[in-house]
């Protein structure tokens, strides 16, 4: 009996895909015999359609199972957004603390301005996390809180110097509207990671995200330059110190919010999973106990992330104001890291299915350990381009495996609470650090700071390889050893 339904259930979704596969076909077939009857009377309706569509056959070909149309159409929209939202960032991240230096903000009001972002970001994951077990509501969480209240600061942003307001209150008013970007992006962060887990097959998961990243990259590519070129250009025009930046930030809006329109387009997978995870949320401690590795991957996670924030907010400001650079430059050198990230995104997507994110992440962080520590030896600009795009080479491996990892690490049930729990301990290290390199850097030096981000990485390393990739090393063999038995007793 229970043969005859698994078989007749296995006939139905055949079809089921069938119709689909004919469906789409009679899609593609509508707009190239439209357009080729009616071209030469009037504008194209179809355009768009065309546009997408070589998006979609990707989609298709990454997949190594049939996906339903609906399927095909989130991921394209997904895909979207993600190109969108890396050209509003390139558009606003590297420039707000420029931003608040263009109104006489010392190294420490930079690190502030930072740190209280990131701290901002860490109070606001674990009630993102509860409002999202509590209502279930994964996409409109990241609607209204990540695409819309975060995008409205940037336009904020811009209109700031608009007021006139005096130098202390306009670096105070930076720093309270990027503290509240900054709490409204991550208030969605738990249910935009578990919206993810649904919305992307764990079958295409790695040749997904490398081709998405991959065009996301070339986004920030193209508009890095962009937007040191309009800072410039901005303002030396009529000699206006904020005009550039003005135009820059309402470009990022503007861009940000053609990215909310496409993740509004998606529809939201209802699965069995995520009404388990709904109905029983789960604890952190069962969390713990029942993910290996989980642990150590939080806690090698906050050392990593510190050792980066300690010296992250003062590469550009030390890029200006010591090697001679100006946003020109910044945005220059942002686009050489974005090129060599691409390549990156195809070589490690690659990788990363052959041999797992563990094995990526490794070979990946310890030679980011150098980087920062190759910044006590340049005299000029240039020297920070080189380091720039062997960075953005490895940091498009790292960021890969990192983010398949915190899925793989992270339990079916529970897990918006374990990602607060590890974005938390990422954005309280991040709240420390930017503060600690601010103070050392009007005591001591640029120099000190950037050799204490390389120790911080290589201990962070350390800890990654002694509490994640062991306990995971062992649960595998474990688990072989249990197919083995299973089927030496068959």
């Amino acid at each position: 009996m229970n043969e005859t339904s698994t078989h007749d259930g296995q006939k139905r979704q055949r079809r089921a895909v069938a119709r689909e596969e004919r469906m789409r076909q009679l899609m593609n077939y509508l707009p190239q015999r439209r357009i080729g009857v009616f071209d030469h009377l009037r504008p194209q309706r179809w355009n768009w359609y065309l546009v997408r569509r070589p998006m979609e056959r990707t989609i298709d070909q990454q997949a190594p199972q049939p996906l339903t149309i609906r399927q095909v159409n989130n991921l394209r929209h997904f895909w979207l957004d993600g190109i969108f939202s890396a050209a509003s960032e390139a558009f606003y991240l590297a420039f707000i603390p420029l931003f608040a230096l263009a109104y006489g903000a010392t190294n420490q009001q930079v690190g502030w301005i930072t740190a209280i972002g990131n701290l901002a970001g860490a109070a606001a994951l674990f009630p993102g996390a509860r409002l999202m077990e509590k209502t279930g509501n994964r996409k409109g969480i990241v609607l209204w809180s990540g695409g819309g209240v975060a995008r409205l600061m940037l336009l904020l942003l811009a209109l700031l110097p608009l007021f006139t307001l005096p130098p202390m209150i306009a670096i105070l008013a930076i720093t309270v509207l990027n503290g509240i970007r900054a709490f409204a992006a991550n208030f969605a962060n738990p249910a935009w990671t578990a919206l993810v887990a649904d919305l992307v097959p764990e079958f295409m998961r790695g040749r997904y995200f490398s081709m998405r990243n991959l065009t996301m990259g070339l986004a920030t590519l193209i508009f890095s330059a962009v937007a040191g070129w309009l800072i410039r250009t901005g303002n030396q025009w009529q000699a206006d110190p904020y005009l550039g930046y003005q135009l820059s930030f309402l470009t990022a809006f503007l861009l940000g919010m053609a990215g909310t329109y496409q993740f509004a387009q998606i529809r939201e997978p209802r699965s069995a999973r995520h009404t388990e995870q709904v109905r029983q949320p789960g604890s952190l401690s069962a969390a713990l106990k029942s993910s290996p590795g989980f642990l150590g991957f939080v806690i090698s996670g906050f050392v990593w992330n510190l050792a980066l924030q300690v010296a992250a907010p003062f590469f550009n400001v030390y890029l200006v104001t010591h090697l001679g650079a100006d946003s020109s430059t910044v945005g220059l050198f942002a686009s050489i890291s974005s090129l060599s990230a691409i390549g990156g995104q195809i070589f490690f997507g690659r990788l990363l299915d052959r041999r797992g994110a563990v094995f990526l992440q490794l070979i990946t962080g310890f030679p980011i350990v150098l980087l920062p520590v190759m910044w006590v030896f340049y005299t000029e600009a240039w020297q920070a381009g080189v380091n720039n795009l062997f960075g953005g080479f490895l940091w498009a491996g790292f960021n890969l495996a990192n983010f398949n990892l915190l899925l793989q690490v992270t339990p079916n049930i529970g897990r918006a609470r374990a990602v607060a729990l590890y974005q938390t301990g990422v954005f309280v290290s991040a709240f420390v650090g930017p503060l600690l390199g601010g103070y050392l850097a009007d005591t001591v030096g640029f120099r000190l700071i950037f050799l204490l981000s390389g120790a911080g990485r290589l201990a962070g390393m350390i800890l990654f390889l002694l509490m994640t990739f062991i306990p995971l090393q062992r649960l595998i063999k474990a688990q072989e050893e249990m197919g083995a038995e299973s089927s030496a007793t068959l």
